[in-house]
């Protein structure tokens, strides 16, 4: 099965264990992707204002026994 590097687009034709760095192309795009992640230019989105007191009122109506897990 053939993909695509995340970075260079370039073919990826081997998965682990033939290729090292897989799902990239080579380790210098691996490295790539890691300083990336590591200088925050990838992140994951958050939500940093606390919910409103509507949104725990449905949340709690949702799940009434906290100890339970929907």
């Amino acid at each position: 099965m053939e993909s695509r590097c995340p970075i260079c687009k370039a073919a990826v034709r081997a998965g682990r264990p033939a290729n090292p760095a897989a799902p990239f192309c080579s380790a210098r795009c691996r490295d790539v992707d890691l300083g990336r992640w590591l200088d925050g230019a990838y992140s994951i989105p958050v939500r940093d204002e606390l919910p409103t007191e509507e949104e725990l009122a449905l949340a709690s109506a949702r799940n009434p026994d906290p100890r339970r897990v929907s």
